[in-house]
């Protein structure tokens, strides 16, 4: 890089808060905090390098510019303290940071796709005995989705008893795994069921009617004559193996093993219509939460310190049931993962949006009434509950780091921690640390601070 390119590209970078401070000024009646901010930096940086021209005559270029960034962000923060800003937010987010460049974790973003297998009996083990059994001592992951036989491919029967001329199609999304059932059954021979579909063809259907979603795929009962080998599930980017307690869900894409002339049939029992996958279903939700308010308003008594009421946690403690119970009688309590993603944007954006324009206010004239010290023991209750849960899960558990990420989001019970969260690690692990510590933190929160109000 020269030296022209350099400065533009500093010109550049030092111009950019000021630009999205005058748009925030514009936005907010020209609220000039955010001015305040991009200067601190700008001042931090300047002063970075000059100090470091002075000392190194400019020899270490990248050591100067990155301590220039450094100071700027730094200052930036302390700018964003003494203004108002939110200061658990901020911690919170820089730890996360910290803990994604202390560890440098290397995310698989692969997505896992179904792969198959065409493999021969050979294994004389397996020769005379059911299929129940061979699956039984398939590896895990494995499924057997179709078997060739005289000359025909056939939905698999458990009670079906191998013959030495079989050839069984095995399904796994591991490869490895899949790799180990070819070695265990006999030999590949691919092409001798895919190139003979006459009899049993592959079809992808959307999960959308009543009938099928929120049922486990043990459960499905399918039209008096039509036979069904159920190859793999596609949620999301990803494919998952059919086991029988799967509960299908609105926008599942089921791959299926079934002879062509039922393919209207299938179509028309599993629903086949991507439109489901946008819709939310007002009657669960709206009687899911009449239910959680109800059990919310009930006074429990407690010894010592009288009656109290679960208010909002009545709302959790429902939904946290209905979510496993998935299906009740008509009524599907679940929600379709590209509906679920949009209420959780726009829920977010909506928190973000109203924390940015009410917080500042408040928490300045806190300070201004009580003190710095107010903001610093703020940081110190964020401390106490972020540093344990990283050391437990860091070194006693052993977590991943995405998981842990997706475990202090919760911790605090932030959204938009997950958020920054999942822009850092592109895994599902977030989400899965997120659900799994939230509802306890919540409703372990929200008592202790009934608790000690009845105390007080």
């Amino acid at each position: 890089m020269n030296r022209m390119t350099g400065r533009a590209l500093s010109v550049a970078a030092a111009a950019m808060p000021f630009a999205f401070a005058s748009i925030r000024a514009i936005r907010t009646t020209w609220d000039f905090r955010y001015f305040l901010m991009a200067f601190a930096g700008l001042v931090g940086a300047a002063a970075t390098l000059a100090i470091g021209r002075g000392y190194a005559g400019g020899s270490n270029t990248f050591a100067m510019t990155l301590a220039a960034f450094v100071a700027a962000g730094l200052l930036t923060v302390v700018a964003a303290i003494a203004i108002g800003t939110r200061l658990g937010l901020g911690l919170l987010v820089i730890s996360i940071h910290l803990l994604n460049v202390w560890m440098k974790p290397k995310f698989d973003t692969a997505a896992k796709n179904v792969e198959a297998a065409e493999i021969g009996l050979r294994n004389p083990e397996f020769i005379g005995v059911t299929l129940a059994d061979l699956r039984s001592r398939l590896p895990a992951g494995v499924a057997i989705a179709a078997v060739r036989r005289d000359h025909k491919n056939q939905i698999p029967d458990d009670t079906m008893v191998l013959r030495s001329d079989d050839v069984v199609m095995a399904t796994a999304t591991a490869p490895d795994a899949l790799a180990a059932a070819v070695k265990l059954i006999g030999e590949l021979h691919q092409g001798r069921m895919v190139g003979h579909s006459a009899d049993l063809g592959y079809l992808r259907v959307f999960a959308s009617a009543g009938t099928v979603v929120g049922q486990s795929l043990g459960s499905l009962r399918y039209p008096d004559g039509i036979a069904v080998s159920i190859a793999h599930v596609r949620r999301g980017d990803a494919d998952m193996m059919p086991h029988p307690d799967l509960i299908l869900e609105v926008g599942d894409r089921v791959g299926l093993l079934a002879s062509r002339s039922h393919t209207n049939a299938l179509r028309k029992f599993f629903g086949d219509s991507i439109k489901g996958t946008a819709e939310v279903s007002y009657i669960s939700v709206g009687l899911g939460m009449a239910i959680g308010f109800a059990v919310g308003a009930i006074s429990i008594p407690i010894p010592g310190i009288g009656k109290m009421a679960l208010g909002f946690i009545g709302v959790l403690l429902v939904a946290l049931i209905l979510g496993n119970l998935r299906r009740t009688g008509g009524i599907n309590w679940t929600m379709p993962l590209s509906a679920n993603k949009v209420l959780f944007n726009l829920g977010l954006t909506l928190f973000l949006a109203n924390a940015g324009m009410s917080t500042g206010a408040n928490v300045v004239a806190t300070v201004a009434q009580n003190g710095v010290m107010i903001l610093v023991l703020g940081a110190a209750v964020l401390i106490a509950i972020v540093l344990p849960v990283i050391v437990l899960g860091l070194f006693v558990f052993k977590m991943s780091y995405d998981e842990m990420a997706g475990v202090l989001a919760g911790a605090t019970g932030n959204p938009a921690i997950l958020a920054y969260a999942n822009k850092l690690a592109p895994t599902d692990r977030p989400d899965i640390g997120y659900a799994m510590i939230f509802p306890s933190m919540t409703i372990l929160k929200i008592l202790f601070v009934n608790v000690a109000a009845a105390l007080m």
